[in-house]
């Protein structure tokens, strides 16, 4: 399998990552000019929090920022180590489905157990994904 696959869901998670960004600053500046809000006065994450009500796209836009960095680390150690396969390749998909998914509910209605199981079926699907990792790994 071409090796090149397996950074194809890495670029989709850029890609979610890059829209979420785009979301989180429409809103905010949006908001501030509403209300004309000084930058300043949201200066740190407390007045933030107390000026700038939508925070659902910035929260989305942290989220992007945890279980993600494992999701991206799994893809080169994959890389490297030849395990670029369909099993790993899938994997990857799935859990860029999910995020995709975690993400559009984050950002619109954002009822709380349904992004939780989005979230949870990400979750997993990335721990499986380094289980198959770690027993490729351990198998050569």
């Amino acid at each position: 399998m071409d090796i090149r696959l397996i950074f194809l869901p890495a670029m989709a998670m850029v890609a979610l990552t890059c829209v979420v960004w785009w979301r989180m600053y429409v809103i905010r500046i949006g908001q501030m000019k509403r209300e004309r809000i000084h930058p300043q006065a949201v200066a740190t994450s407390a007045q933030s929090a107390a000026r700038l009500t939508d925070s659902c796209a910035a929260d989305n836009f942290r989220n992007l920022f945890e279980l993600p960095v494992l999701f991206y680390l799994a893809l080169v150690v994959a890389a490297l180590t030849g395990q670029v396969n369909a099993v790993t390749v899938s994997l990857a998909w799935l859990f860029v489905l999910a995020r995709i998914v975690h993400s559009a509910i984050h950002c619109s209605y954002n009822k709380v157990m349904h992004r939780f199981y989005a979230y949870l079926a990400g979750g997993l699907v990335l721990w499986v994904l380094w289980g198959a990792i770690a027993l490729g790994w351990w198998r050569a």
